[in-house]
């Protein structure tokens, strides 16, 4: 099978890229031919046959001739769906495995695809929501000035995007992402995807909001490298590991640490509010951290927090510390619960609520024989590896 991956960033950029590059490789290795469309950057590691891909768009830097543009070429872009045809002559594939796409790239290319395909060539479009970029034009459902989560545009209702500046506090910016929402549901362009997949059945709940994805959308949690289970020593700390910002719960975290000095916390990460971490006498700030040295920690620790507030899908961080023996307790939001048996390989507490975060803290803390019996069940937990996805996902390409 011939599959085209379609990414605007095709360079390590974040968790969409993780996901392409992996299931790339293996589909290879699988004897499936795998191609990669996206925008042009220097640090672009892999790409296709013609080597057509779309201009580099710096939004930070880049000539103020060429920002003047950007605004139009964020909604529709005739360049992509150029290069990308270039491909599609080229390639001929049997799917198009669309991720994200817009704002460089722009749902304009789904439009060449169906052209293409209107042309008698067989390709089935298989989209991957890694966030609610159809659903929501800043990506987030979180309002970034209020830090509340929102979903106020789902339904189509984008204008409330503009209303509530919601793209990085901007009036301008939230206009061009509610212009480019409008336009592409008015368009119908969506209409033209086979399948879409969530990677949380929380997200699948928000897509569904749109009776037109709703008809589309599959929950299938992301892939998870496999780790040897490992009898670890637990050592008396409790761990978060992750970015310090405030959507992701550390303000809430930071005031219970402080009124549970007897308790040992490490924080393993960097972000806006590192600041405020130094001076807590009972936390350890040992920086960003990953490899072996960030799996000792995880192994180590009796549990790890994650306290998110805002609607995570499908954190890799709250698997990876299941796989690695220790329990998680987890904020009650997104798709987090769907990742712990709330119980057996760790416990909930309602997001933003300081007063039952420390509870469960205590709670934890205070009984060894419950953390390490959550640890032993940790052992049976079973998340997708990357050939039991696959095999998902192949029945998902040949529809």
């Amino acid at each position: 099978m011939r599959i085209l991956m379609i990414n605007k960033f095709l360079y390590p950029n974040g968790g969409s890229e993780t996901y392409i590059f992996k299931l790339g490789d293996y589909l290879k290795k699988q004897n499936h031919e795998v191609q990669y469309f996206g925008m042009e950057h220097e640090g672009r590691c892999v790409g296709n046959a013609v080597n057509a891909y779309t201009s580099d768009m710096d939004f930070h830097g880049g000539s103020k001739l060429a920002k003047l543009t950007y605004p139009l070429k964020t909604i529709y872009s005739s360049e992509a769906r150029r290069k990308l045809r270039l491909v599609l002559d080229d390639f001929k594939p049997d799917v198009c495995h669309i991720n994200n796409f817009n704002y460089q790239l722009t749902p304009s290319i789904i439009l060449e695809i169906q052209k293409w395909r209107k042309e008698g060539n067989k390709c089935r479009i298989v989209f991957t929501a890694h966030d609610y970029q159809l659903v929501c034009p800043n990506h987030m459902c979180n309002n970034p000035n209020t830090g509340e989560n929102c979903e106020k545009c789902l339904g189509g209702h984008f204008i409330n995007c503009t209303k509530g500046k919601c793209i990085h506090g901007s009036t301008a910016k939230s206009a061009i992402g509610t212009m480019e929402a409008m336009f592409w549901k008015f368009n119908g362009a969506y209409k033209y995807i086979d399948d879409m997949i969530c990677c949380s059945r929380f997200l699948k709940t928000k897509m569904d909001t749109n009776p037109i994805f709703a008809k589309k959308t599959v929950a299938m949690h992301n892939f998870v490298d496999r780790v040897e289970w490992a009898n670890t020593a637990k050592k008396d700390y409790a761990l978060y590991f992750g970015r310090f910002s405030k959507e992701k719960g550390i303000s809430t975290l930071l005031k219970v640490c402080r009124e549970l000095s007897d308790v040992q916390f490490i924080f393993a990460g960097t972000g806006p509010l590192e600041s405020e971490i130094d001076g807590i006498a009972n936390i350890k700030n040992v920086g960003f951290q990953t490899g072996e040295a960030l799996e000792k920690l995880i192994r180590e620790a009796r549990f790890s927090i994650y306290p998110s507030e805002w609607y995570e899908n499908c954190p890799f961080s709250v698997m990876e510390s299941q796989m690695y023996g220790t329990p998680v307790l987890g904020a009650k939001i997104g798709g987090i619960p769907e990742l712990i048996e709330n119980g057996k390989t760790g416990e909930l507490f309602k997001s933003g609520s300081s007063s039952e975060l420390k509870e469960k803290i205590l709670k934890l803390w205070n009984d060894k024989a419950l953390t390490e019996q959550y640890s032993l069940n940790c052992k049976n937990i079973r998340f997708d590896d990357i050939q039991t996805y696959t095999k998902k996902l192949m029945q998902i390409y040949h529809g």
